[in-house]
């Protein structure tokens, strides 16, 4: 219930979350990150901060030097290897991936914002993207 109860309260003040990743410790604590545009960032720690104390989290962080970078298309669920080959590509120039979402045709990475056009520009070129 912590996810619906989160997700919840910033739907009720209109901020549209995008990634979103939960994972579970062997403790049994859950850590729950997402993006949200720059322009909802203020509201949403704002109802965040609020929710603390009933859903009994212990911290909240944010980071607004963060952008995303996708590789959309259909062919994505047919041709294998093409998350290895987008991790392999930013980890050789050592951009890091800070959040990873994946569907049938969309791979996104969250990346340091100084590091995104470089991203694209290595992704273009990596899937020939850049090619008329």
């Amino acid at each position: 219930g912590v996810a619906a109860r989160v997700f919840r309260a910033l739907a009720d003040v209109d901020v549209n979350v995008d990634m979103i990743v939960q994972n579970t410790s062997d403790q049994g604590v859950t850590d729950i990150s997402f993006t949200v545009p720059r322009d909802d960032v203020r509201a949403s720690t704002a109802v965040i901060d609020g929710l603390m104390g009933e859903l009994g989290a212990t911290g909240v962080t944010h980071d607004e030097r963060i952008a995303r970078v996708s590789l959309v298309g259909a062919g994505m669920k047919s041709n294998p290897g093409v998350a290895a080959r987008t991790f392999e590509v930013l980890a050789a120039d050592d951009i890091n991936i800070e959040m990873i979402s994946t569907s049938a045709i969309r791979i996104s990475c969250v990346v340091r914002e100084s590091a995104v056009e470089r991203a694209v520009q290595l992704l273009h070129t990596a899937f020939d993207l850049d090619v008329p």
